[in-house]
């Protein structure tokens, strides 16, 4: 079953999935393949608090994701990055190859990708890119919080 492929055609979202013959395993990967800004490539990562499984989907462009400001964010005392195991175990899906929507986490988004008509992201098979409106992102996945904490 496709998650992903379901979620959208039950939603009103204008979308387009890309087939394409290697992996983009980096967000530079992804910008050159499609010639776009890397700010507009939509990266997913897991992070682990000391309570809960969180997913960010940040802007390509951005550099790092401030964990100290996250944690402030989250209240939360320690957070961090998550192993391949447990992204595997929370989400579903292999850690190279998390999609945009369908991940069943409480979701935090980076506010930069907002400033593009359309982002390119994962959509949960890994020779498939999924571009769509970042508007699509808070209502196709349960959002509680858009921010400035990566940079």
């Amino acid at each position: 079953m496709d998650i992903v492929k379901n979620i959208l055609e039950a939603s009103h979202f204008a979308h387009e999935f890309i087939y394409h013959n290697q992996p983009l395993l980096t967000a530079q990967e992804g910008a050159d393949y499609f010639k776009i800004d890397t700010g507009q490539t939509a990266p997913i990562l897991i992070i682990k608090t000391n309570n809960n499984f969180f997913a960010l989907i940040i802007s390509g462009s951005s550099r790092r994701v401030k964990l100290e400001e996250l944690s402030f964010l989250l209240g939360c005392k320690k957070t961090r990055m998550a192993n391949r195991e447990e992204v595997e175990e929370k989400t579903g899906f292999d850690a190279g190859n998390l999609p945009l929507i369908g991940i069943p986490l409480p979701h935090i988004l980076d506010k930069q990708l907002f400033s593009y008509p359309c982002v390119y992201g994962g959509s949960g098979q890994l020779n498939r890119t999924l571009k769509i409106t970042p508007l699509a992102l808070p209502q196709l996945n349960t959002v509680i919080a858009i921010t400035t904490v990566f940079r």
